[in-house]
C-alpha cells in the first residue's frame, strides 16, 4: 500500500513525469506542453493556507500519484478557497489511490481553515467524477467547449466541497 506524505524536492521529477504523461496523452489537463521545473518547485514551497503537494509513494515503484491544493484565484477574497488537482500514474489506477490521497489532503485543508475546495474535471472522465462524488464533492456547473486539445473541443465540470 502506498504511503501518502508531503512531497520533497526529490519527488518533483516523478510528479512532473506523471503530469507530463497526462499532458501528452490525455485531455484531463489543458496544458499542451509540460510546465518547467520551476512550476513544481513553486507548488512545493507554497506558503498560503491550504497549499499542499502530497505524493503517494509505493515501496517498490516510487511515486505513483500526487494531490495538489493551490490558490483558486490570486485575489484576497478567495483566500479560503483552494483548487485541487490529483493525478495517478497509469499503472497505479483503479486501486483506490485517488481516494487515499483525498483522505489525507482534505483534513489538512480543514486544519488550514480552508472553507471551500474546487476541482475542475475535463469531460468525459467518469472515474474522476465518481471519485469526487465519493469524497463529498458536488457537481456545480458545466462549461461547454472551453478547451481545444487533440483536435476537438472539450467541456469541463466544476465540482465543489464545503469543508467548514
Amino acid at each position: 500500500m502506498p504511503l501518502i506524505r508531503p512531497a520533497t524536492n526529490d519527488d518533483l521529477a516523478s510528479v512532473a513525469a506523471i503530469y507530463a504523461h497526462e499532458v501528452r496523452t490525455a485531455h484531463s489537463t489543458f496544458d499542451l506542453e509540460p510546465p518547467p521545473a520551476s512550476y513544481w518547485e513553486d507548488r512545493l514551497t507554497g506558503t498560503g493556507p491550504g497549499d499542499h503537494l502530497l505524493v503517494a509513494e509505493d515501496p517498490s515503484a516510487g511515486v505513483v500519484g500526487y494531490a495538489l491544493s493551490w490558490v483558486y484565484r490570486p485575489r484576497a477574497a478567495y483566500l479560503h478557497t483552494r483548487e485541487t488537482s490529483l493525478y495517478v500514474a497509469e499503472a497505479a489506477r483503479g486501486q483506490g489511490l485517488g481516494r487515499e490521497l483525498y483522505d489525507v489532503l482534505l483534513p489538512r485543508l480543514v486544519d488550514d481553515g480552508v472553507h471551500t475546495v474546487l476541482a475542475l474535471i475535463a469531460l468525459p472522465n467518469d472515474a474522476s467524477e465518481a471519485l469526487h462524488a465519493a469524497t463529498g464533492f458536488s457537481r456545480v456547473g458545466t462549461l461547454t467547449e472551453v478547451g481545444y486539445k487533440f483536435g476537438r473541443w472539450i467541456d469541463t465540470a466544476w465540482w465543489q466541497k464545503r469543508l467548514t
